[in-house]
């Protein structure tokens, strides 16, 4: 995979920061799910509005650390 560096003013990395949902997100991650969304909010503007809600909503959960680990979902499941 190639890869490049950007400079970032320290403001937008303050509120790139902000966005991330956990502390060991990478820049790559953040920025790909933050394209993702503006594409979505282009495409299917109505959509879009209901996905940022649920996102926030979802962003909110895990904040609270209401949320399931990838082996919790598994044993839920049975796999």
């Amino acid at each position: 995979m190639n890869e490049t560096t950007i400079r970032l003013n320290v403001q937008t990395k303050k509120e790139l920061d902000s966005f991330k949902q956990y502390k060991n997100e990478s820049y790559n991650e953040l920025i790909r799910k933050l394209v993702y969304i503006v594409r979505t909010c282009e495409n299917e503007p109505k959509l879009s509005q209901k996905t940022i809600k649920e996102i926030n909503e979802a962003r909110e959960r895990i904040k609270k650390g209401e949320f399931y680990t990838e082996s919790e979902a598994k044993k839920i499941f049975g796999l």
